[in-house]
């Protein structure tokens, strides 16, 4: 299903971070969660295009991998590295199905990853592979759906996106469906809003501990141009979050 879903997207996937949640909720958020990646090595997990693996490895970081299931992504990600060569490494690959590394990482980031596991057992096997990749104390970041979000809020189309439940539920969660709001055509992606117990009982059965979850928050210069009111529904209702883990 997230290749179908994925492939055939190509770079227009780059579009999303240009609307308003993304550009001023999720990205600063993620770059605050990872902090200071100055000489370390990361694995980017579900990485697309390769957005946040060119943020951090032009914020310092000394190795980024990224890896992908849809090999329309790593192609689109591999031609933007062609035109604008970082150093960066891709490769298509099932994150439930990661190969061994020869040296681990010293974190990992999923954005919008685990909550495309299809069943318990899959997503055990992503967290153990994840943890597998990981050297001891290694840190683990993650961006999904919010558990606790209710779909209350009227607004989101305001933020460029809409975030619908499908009425139907699997053994991790309810099915949801997001539709991001670009221009000419808007792109909508099937998955699952993992149950807060879901995400915590698998992590702490690969290894994992510390776990923190830590609320999406919007940017200075998204208060300084749209206004605190104009962010008054997404805060109060997050349809999004994020959460860390040690190895």
């Amino acid at each position: 299903m997230t290749v179908q879903q994925y492939d055939g997207i190509g770079e227009a996937f780059e579009g999303f971070k240009a609307l308003p949640v993304i550009r001023y909720g999720e990205v600063p958020s993620v770059l605050e969660l990872v902090g200071d990646v100055t000489g370390r090595s990361v694995l980017d997990l579900a990485c697309g295009t390769g957005f946040y693996s060119r943020e951090l490895k032009r914020r310092g970081a000394a190795d980024v991998f990224g890896v992908d299931i849809s090999s329309e992504m790593i192609a689109a990600a591999r031609s933007i590295e062609a035109r604008d060569p970082l150093g960066l490494r891709y490769e298509v690959g099932d994150v439930a199905e990661l190969k061994p590394f020869d040296t681990p990482f010293d974190l990992a980031l999923g954005v919008q990853c685990l909550n495309y596991a299809g069943s318990r057992e899959e997503l055990d096997r992503m967290c153990a592979r994840i943890h597998r990749s990981l050297v001891p104390g290694g840190t683990f970041h993650v961006f999904a759906q919010n558990p606790d979000y209710a779909f209350d809020c009227a607004s989101l189309e305001t933020y460029g996106f809409r975030c619908e439940p499908t009425g139907e539920q699997n053994e991790l969660g309810p099915l949801v469906r997001v539709t991001a709001l670009l221009d000419p055509e808007p792109i909508s992606i099937l998955g699952t809003a993992l149950r807060r117990e879901v995400y915590e009982e698998a992590l702490t059965a690969a290894g994992f501990s510390d776990i923190e979850w830590i609320p999406l928050h919007v940017s200075e210069e998204g208060l300084r141009t749209h206004g605190e009111e104009y962010w008054a529904d997404l805060l109060a209702h997050p349809p999004l979050v994020l959460l860390r883990c040690r190895a």
